[in-house]
């Protein structure tokens, strides 16, 4: 009988001793790095108290040819104090100086240091950083323990809802703010629908969004109202808040044709241009008509609205109605039903066209916000959903350009509208 000796050693791979990701947490870049902050924020507060003494640490003040002390604050140096301080550098441990400063008034006030305030535990840097991960679209848990790892554990339920609570006191304050002072010449108005949780039950709320557009065509959000829907009641709370605060009379209005808005925008400023939006209005022809025509509304439709110059879009409206009154009566109808307030457009320069024929602004807006919350079927309430919706806009997560045509903007619309006969 023959006996066959393997080798293990062999048989088998060399072993990879390269060690994978997760095995050790440990970088020593970053352990070395994230030290050295510690003795650079310490440098830091050290040389702002120097500048405000005039003198070193041991030092005395310099002095000039003449004799005379440079101008500088009185005051004397008394140890130090032990502060934490977590930022995207991590947690660490830093000694503030501290002083006492003489008065005007013969007395003695303790100095505060500018770079890092009292009470202050986390640089900006840090909130911005547990905000925005909180706004792309998790809970309050899941950014502890995304952050753990980078804020060495210092992050806690608690820290994320103090942060968020900041965000809510700036939020307040961009409500109330003066409207006075910008240069708005046109609005877009439009209502989209979120879920929220009232009374421990999923409930559909509206939000009411209100965007300006500044002389210089950059688009600003300017108020964003959560209500129970897009009622002209609702809507005339929004505008009514708008002109309290000191918002001008716009020169025109792009809508997305909702009855209720209608009517609040015939309320409180009646006469103004307004502009339906196309895109709105195509969803209403299709509605009307059974799928296989939509294919065909649709190329006719796009033919008639992306014409080239005002007489063709005329031109075009006329054949849309004559035809569709006889192939389907419900779809020239609901044309006929936006009257002119659906070719408004054409009573600005062309160039303006693309950027006021739609709310599109708007549109694209509410579906990055649901992007964003999709991880959040329910919204905790209805004032954090339009809280929510405005911090991704104040965070930089959403940012908006100027508007097509911008430099035509100061061109008034022609008082013609278009001929509605067919």
């Amino acid at each position: 009988m023959r006996t066959v000796t393997t080798k293990p050693e062999l048989l088998q791979p060399p072993a990879d001793n390269s060690s994978c990701l997760f095995d050790d947490w440990f970088d020593p870049i970053e352990a070395g790095l994230r030290e050295r902050v510690r003795e650079l924020i310490e440098e830091m507060i050290r040389s702002e108290l120097d500048a405000v003494l005039s003198r070193p640490r041991y030092g005395r003040r310099t002095k000039e040819g003449a004799g005379e002390e440079i101008a500088g604050v009185a005051g004397h140096r008394h140890g130090s104090r032990t502060r934490t301080l977590t930022g995207t550098f991590g947690k660490t441990e830093i000694a503030v100086p501290r002083a006492r400063l003489a008065t005007a008034e013969g007395k003695t006030t303790e100095w505060k240091s500018e770079a890092v305030r009292a009470y202050q535990r986390r640089t900006v840097a840090a909130d911005a950083l547990i905000a925005g991960t909180y706004l792309a679209g998790t809970n309050t848990r899941r950014v502890r323990r995304a952050l753990g790892a980078l804020f060495g554990g210092a992050v806690s339920k608690d820290i994320v809802s103090r942060v968020w609570r900041k965000v809510k006191s700036d939020w307040e304050a961009w409500n109330a703010r003066s409207l006075a002072e910008e240069p708005m010449v046109r609005l877009i108005l439009d209502g989209t629908v979120v879920r929220v949780r009232l009374d421990r039950k999923a409930t559909s709320i509206s939000l009411l969004v209100v965007i300006g557009v500044r002389a210089d065509g950059q688009k600003v959000v300017l108020a964003i109202k959560s209500m129970g829907s897009e009622s002209s009641e609702a809507w005339r709370t929004v505008l009514d808040d708008l002109v309290k605060r000191g918002l001008k009379r716009p020169e025109f209005l792009i809508v997305d044709g909702a009855p209720g808005l209608e009517k609040a925008i015939a309320a409180v400023w009646d006469g103004v241009p307004v502009q339906r939006c196309t895109v709105h209005k195509h969803r209403n022809l299709l509605a009307h008509a059974p799928e296989r025509l939509h294919e065909e509304i649709t190329a006719d439709y796009n033919d008639m609205i992306y014409a080239a110059t005002r007489e063709e879009v005329e031109a075009r409206r006329k054949a849309f109605i004559r035809k569709w009154r006889l192939k389907h009566r419900a779809v020239a109808d609901s044309l006929e039903e936006a009257g002119e307030r659906l070719f408004t457009f054409t009573r600005l320069p062309a160039s303006q066209w693309k950027s006021v024929r739609t709310t599109n602004a708007i549109e694209r807006l509410h579906e990055e916000f649901k992007r964003r919350i999709k991880t959040q079927t329910v919204l905790p309430s209805a004032a954090t959903a339009a809280m929510l919706f405005w911090a991704l806009l104040a965070s930089g997560q959403i940012s908006m350009r100027k508007v097509d045509g911008w430099q035509t903007l100061a061109t008034p619309p022609v008082d013609q509208p278009i001929d509605l006969a067919a």
